[in-house]
């Protein structure tokens, strides 16, 4: 194999699990694809089940967008059917299902906040609810015909919920085919996704052999990112420990200043193109280059100084931030309705618990009652304190 085509395979590999063959098989299908001058058709699917995307989401949007510069065609699938059943993978029960509406109105955010990343304009976006919505009956039997519920079983998550006595609603073995058949209807080459996705897409290997396709798709397969404790994987779910796409500069860099140690690597590695060996010095500064790097890219150069300058003013100088949000507000409104309906929490059990933690402060002193109302005590304002980043200024 020609070095130029191992050394595009190698860059394109990086943090990645290639299957099957590895970076070899990944060299060969380069190199047809430019002697036959046909680019890759690079698949990923996209479940809109929540409205934000967060840095976890874009560890594999950063294998698209190199992709996409090495000058191969990505295909977006929207799942505008595989949402309504939602993804069994990595679950301990049954998902939800998610309205038509619900999946359009998301769909729209994630395509926004994936052009952060890829050039959304240059890709080929589809929605998976138009062939797989059309299909008979006949042919969802075909389609089921080329796996076996002992095969089925072989999954994690449905293996354990079975020896669990949990249940498994049928229509969650469709999730898996119904995927796999996106590989048959846009006829692709690769398809990336997370590790927890190992069945679902090789399984997509399968599907397009059994619909004829002797040449099946090779399958990328990326780390998923632990959100800011280290432990859980990046989510919705763990807002304390998410860091969004939407959340401002200052946040996005504060949170990635919270982060352990011990993800500086695995952070350099799955969010920026810095090289292995550029990554030395004290944690503090690799943090604060990571976090600027980060939010320079999703915003700018000028918003990361902004709020280095803010996180150093808050942290180093325990000042306060130069702008916070200003909100007017009743006297004897209760503090945790407040900090919810304003989204200084994701939630009121997430502001209750925050208060209950000691992460709540108003004037710098801590709040240690849930049912403590706002009570100016004669001043024309307050600071609001919400966890290590958050603020507000009060005012009558």
């Amino acid at each position: 194999m020609e070095e130029k085509y191992i050394k595009q395979a190698e860059s394109l590999a990086r943090g990645a699990e290639i299957l099957p063959g590895g970076v070899h098989e990944l060299a060969k299908k380069l190199k047809k694809s430019e002697e036959e001058g046909k680019p890759l058709r690079v698949k990923l699917g996209l479940d809109p089940t929540r409205p934000d995307l967060h840095l976890g989401h874009t560890v594999v949007m950063r294998k698209l967008q190199q992709f996409q510069k090495a000058g191969h065609h990505v295909v977006l699938i929207i799942g505008g059917a595989t949402a309504m059943i939602g993804d069994p993978s990595g679950k301990s029960e049954t998902r939800p299902s998610l309205t038509k509406e619900e999946v359009d109105e998301n769909a729209k955010t994630y395509l926004e906040q994936m052009g952060k990343v890829v050039d959304v304009s240059k890709a080929e976006v589809v929605n998976n609810a138009d062939w797989l919505h059309k299909m008979q009956l006949a042919d969802l039997l075909k389609l089921s015909s080329n796996i076996t519920v002992a095969q089925m079983l072989v999954r994690d998550d449905f293996a354990k919920r079975y020896a669990e006595g949990k249940p498994i609603s049928v229509h969650e073995f469709f999730y898996p085919l119904m995927q796999a058949y996106d590989s048959v209807v846009v006829d692709s080459d690769i398809e990336l996704g997370g590790t927890d996705q190992r069945f679902n897409v090789l399984l997509g290997r399968d599907i397009q052999q059994a619909y004829g396709n002797n040449n099946p798709q090779m399958v990328m397969l990326l780390p998923l990112l632990e959100g800011t404790d280290g432990v859980v994987k990046m989510s919705k779910s763990y807002p304390e420990h998410c860091i969004s796409l939407t959340d401002s500069p200052q946040d996005m860099l504060g949170k990635i200043m919270s982060i352990p140690d011990s993800l500086i690597l695995r952070y350099y590695l799955l969010l920026t193109d810095t090289e292995v060996k550029e990554i030395e010095g004290n944690p503090r500064d690799l943090k604060m280059k990571l976090a600027k790097t980060i939010v320079t890219e999703y915003y700018s150069a000028e918003e990361a100084d902004k709020a280095e300058q803010e996180f150093i003013n808050i942290f180093s100088k325990k000042g306060l931030p130069d702008e916070m949000e200003e909100y007017a507000v009743p006297e004897g409104t209760l503090l945790v309705d407040f900090i919810a309906d304003k989204g200084l929490a994701a939630s009121k059990g997430e502001a209750r618990r925050l208060i209950q933690g000691g992460g709540v402060k108003i004037e710098g002193e801590k709040v240690g009652d849930v049912n403590q109302k706002i009570d100016f005590q004669g001043r024309d304002s307050l600071v609001l304190q919400v966890g290590k980043r958050r603020f507000a200024r009060l005012v009558r």
